[in-house]
């Protein structure tokens, strides 16, 4: 039950990750709506995280690093959770 909670919590924050890397993309595009179906599936979730970070990390030279910063994020909490020595991993080998 551990590890597959492992493997759910890596691939969750895996797909964040990915997320984030596609706002980077689309901060590239500000021509780009987001009411357009697709670029909404990329900014409905990660909009929440966003917005308040950009209150406290205002763009640099008009270019908004918030998602940088979310990447890098996200990956070390993944790496701490999931990774080779991640908790959630110990937890799981020492339960094996």
């Amino acid at each position: 039950m551990l590890s597959v909670s492992s493997w759910v919590i890596g691939l969750l924050l895996a797909a964040w990750t990915l997320l984030f890397l596609f706002r980077i993309v689309l901060t590239w595009y500000p021509q780009i709506s987001s009411e357009n179906p697709l670029v909404a599936l990329v900014v409905i979730p990660t909009e929440p995280l966003l917005g308040p970070t950009r209150k406290l990390i205002q763009p640099i030279g008009g270019v908004d690093v918030t998602p940088v910063i979310w990447v890098g994020l996200v990956s070390l909490l993944r790496e701490l959770l999931v990774g080779q020595q991640g908790l959630i991993t110990q937890l799981v080998l020492k339960s094996a």
